[in-house]
């Protein structure tokens, strides 16, 4: 695995190294070793799908507050996403800035995003599949989010979401 390491401490931009044959290739996409090679955390507790049906479809800006802040590997398996994490962490020099990459089935990147971080992104295109790799099972009482849109990030997405649930139309903006 190739780690490239993004503008905001923690998050990390990390691409398969292929070994190709006649027959295709084979990579890794996940190695304990490798993780903690590079300090992050390789704990895995839960695995999740998000299937998009439509091109831009957005969800986030989520986030699971303390005590059940949880790192996430994230992975698109079909289409295309623009990711994004957004660095909520108080004392950081990088607190409420953000950082976007396209991950699709094609280019097979990952982000990996740390504790303290909000996780969001839209679908480039129709029939996007999103797969999550997280460090803590999901806790309902710890979901928290803020507008795609909040002025305190200031995100500029690729496109104007025309999917968006209800919630996450709904929630508080950032204060902080």
């Amino acid at each position: 695995m190739i780690f490239r390491q993004t503008e905001l401490a923690g998050v990390w931009v990390i691409e398969l190294e292929r070994f190709e044959d006649q027959r295709g290739f084979f990579a890794r996409s996940f190695c304990r070793e490798e993780f903690e090679k590079h300090e992050l955390e390789p704990r895995l507790e839960q695995c999740n799908i998000s299937f998009n049906h439509r091109r831009a479809t957005l969800r986030g800006l989520h986030y699971q507050a303390p005590p059940h802040q949880e790192d996430k590997l994230v992975r698109c398996t079909m289409g295309s996403v623009w990711d994004v994490a957004v660095d909520l962490r108080g004392d950081s020099p990088t607190y409420k800035r953000w950082v976007g990459e396209t991950l699709s089935a094609e280019n097979r990147r990952m982000l990996f995003i740390p504790k303290g971080f909000a996780h969001g992104f839209i679908t480039l295109e129709d029939a996007s599949e999103v797969f999550y790799q997280m460090s803590e099972p999901y806790r309902p009482e710890s979901a928290q989010a803020f507008p795609f849109d909040d002025p305190a990030f200031a995100i500029a997405w690729p496109e104007e979401p025309l999917v968006i649930s209800t919630e996450d139309r709904s929630h508080p903006p950032f204060e902080g």
